[in-house]
């Protein structure tokens, strides 16, 4: 005969287990549904692969760790476009700081020589880490609603509801985002606007 209070005190842990798999369960899930859409994300903002497989290990790894359920009410895509957005936002910023390439030295270099295809390639992808550089130095909001709307390709009724506001809050926003990084990226562009 088996003894009870043995098998007693192992229903406890056995819950345990079947809790911790149901969440990697659900994690696995989500991860297999959504990894791309994060990996695309976060490679449009940081325009590096690395950088967006670290971001989406990043994502992932803060999901992995939460006590409870994210709220997916607005859609886990959305959830985690935003998520990866905010981490990509994070490492461009990281990588400024430790970089510290000022604006006006990238714009006179770039200025020198309009000539032939391959530079003008060049130039396309110096503007483009500008831009992302750019980016670091406006409001936090600003970039998030920046990047899910030119990057992400997001109508300002999808940010509105991902962001829980109003879509004349996020139009406002994306104005004055856009206003500063004009400011931004003058020097870079020769002073063309």
């Amino acid at each position: 005969m088996v003894d009870d209070t043995k098998e007693e005190a192992r229903v406890p842990t056995a819950l345990a287990n079947s809790e911790e798999h149901e969440t990697m369960g659900w994690l696995e899930m989500i991860y297999r549904e959504n990894a791309k859409i994060v990996l695309q994300a976060a490679y449009r903002v940081t325009g590096n692969a690395e950088d967006a497989e670290d971001v989406l290990q990043t994502v992932f790894t803060r999901l992995a760790r939460r006590t409870e359920q994210p709220d997916f009410s607005t859609g886990s895509r959305a959830y985690l476009r935003r998520a990866a957005t905010n981490a990509a936002l994070d490492i461009v910023q990281s990588r400024r700081v430790k970089d510290g390439v000022s604006l006006e030295i990238a714009g006179t270099a770039a200025n020198r020589d309009p000539a032939p295809e391959p530079d003008r390639r060049h130039l396309g992808r110096e503007l483009h880490d500008q831009l992302r550089s750019a980016l670091t130095r406006i409001s936090r909001r600003g970039a998030e609603i920046f990047a899910l709307r030119y990057f992400e390709d997001l109508d300002n009724t999808e940010i509105a509801e991902m962001l829980g506001t109003s879509t004349n809050t996020v139009a406002v926003t994306l104005h004055r985002a856009r206003a500063r990084l004009k400011e931004e990226m003058s020097p870079f562009l020769g002073g063309l606007q």
